[in-house]
């Protein structure tokens, strides 16, 4: 029998404590059991490989000791995709103590990992969503999640040893320690007393990151854009699918113009960099993306000499520029891009560096006609501009 405790730096109750009494084998972090009084075997949890390995083997009542609530991103699911088949104590997980530390609800957060996972994945969420607690690890921490978030205006609080007496808020900075849990809030979240509503819309219905929008490939009216000059809905349903943006991936749009494939990527869920040369372009992106209230981040500058500096990318979009400009694209090794031109030459071009960079290339020509009223009732189609659509896959 294996029975898992989550501890929340509080007495343990009385149930607790005489299931340790009756325990032959008692697991877990070190500090977890310098905090209780047995007589059973003790075994520290440095490998958690070997503290599974030990537990199968055990023939007697095990208690398994944990960080606050261990059914979230805890031992619990690494102890059944061992076989095992724990009874559970929780405790309220550190998540719930770092927002409630801050007097924030945390219903709309999304909660990410970086313990033993690509910590680039987590900035990506933070990039995107206005707040985030991301469980943290040794390596990827509060000093490299400030880091790769330094060009943003993120907020990063750091929230350790939660419920124990040298528990810390701090920056991150400051004085913390491990184990910590790492919240991440955009501009006008406000914390604790301060004044202003974050709570969204109310009643909320599902927990964390909402379901995506209802429609994509909008039409061209629903951006601010300058005589036309916007990718087509028609043309931006197929990058789109192509693109493929999902929450943790990051997505750059360059030559943004109005940022429509921008901000339909940030609806989607993705982290965004737009980059555009013109001041005025950069402008309306931020407009467009503040009118449907998505984080973008707006990069001024020409392609590709300002893509050096820019955090890697999952997928990438280009929507305008020559052949230069997608080659400084595949040098970030993307999983995923796609370009749109309007002139036929550019498309021998790309699909050559798209397969000479290694990718699975392909490619489209696109025209739609729209249908048009015409006067008595009757309709015409109306012809939009061919766009050529190539993209590729890294293999």
């Amino acid at each position: 029998m294996i029975t898992v405790v989550g501890c929340d730096g509080g007495p343990l109750p009385p149930a607790v404590r005489a299931l340790l009494a009756d325990a032959t084998l008692v697991v877990g972090a070190a500090r977890h059991l310098a905090q209780v009084d047995t007589a059973a075997e003790r075994l520290v949890m440095g490998s958690v490989a070997a503290a599974v390995e030990r537990l199968s083997t055990h023939d007697g009542h095990a208690v398994v000791l944990a960080s606050g609530d261990p059914g979230f991103f805890g031992i619990v699911a690494t102890l059944r995709r061992a076989g095992l088949r724990p009874d559970v104590v929780a405790a309220p997980s550190s998540v719930a103590h770092a927002f409630a530390r801050l007097g924030l609800p945390w219903d709309d957060a999304v909660v990410v990992s970086a313990h033993g996972r690509d910590l680039r994945r987590a900035v990506n969420v933070c990039r995107a969503h206005r707040k985030v607690a991301v469980l943290t690890a040794p390596g990827a921490g509060p000093h490299e999640l400030a880091k790769e978030l330094a060009d943003t205006s993120r907020r990063i609080v750091v929230a350790s040893r939660l419920g124990t007496p040298d528990e810390r808020i701090t920056g991150p900075d400051g004085d913390w320690a491990d184990p910590n849990v790492v919240l991440v809030l955009a501009d006008g979240v406000p914390v604790g007393g301060a004044p202003g509503g974050d709570a969204g819309p109310s009643p909320r219905w599902v927990a964390g990151a909402q379901p995506g929008p209802a429609g994509w490939a909008l039409p061209e009216e629903a951006f601010d854009h300058r005589d036309s000059m916007i990718t087509k809905a028609e043309v931006r349903a197929l990058v789109l699918a192509r693109l493929g943006p999902r929450l943790g991936d990051l997505v750059w749009d360059v030559g943004a113009g109005s940022g429509s494939v921008a901000v339909e990527c940030a609806r989607l869920g993705a982290a965004v960099v737009a980059v555009e040369r013109d001041p005025d372009a950069c402008d309306r992106v931020r407009r467009n993306a503040a009118a449907f209230t998505v984080d973008v981040s707006v990069v001024h500058g020409s392609a590709p000499a300002v893509l050096a500096g820019l955090p890697a990318p999952d997928a990438v979009f280009v929507g305008g520029g020559g052949a230069a400009v997608l080659a400084g694209c595949l040098e970030r090794r993307p999983a995923r891009v796609v370009a749109a031109y309007a002139a036929v030459e550019r498309v021998g071009p790309a699909l050559s560096a798209l397969t000479g960079a290694g990718y699975r290339a392909g490619g489209t020509q696109m025209q739609a006609n729209r249908i048009a009223p015409l006067p008595g009732g009757v309709h015409r189609l109306e012809a939009t501009n061919p766009v050529y659509v190539v993209w590729g896959e890294r293999s």
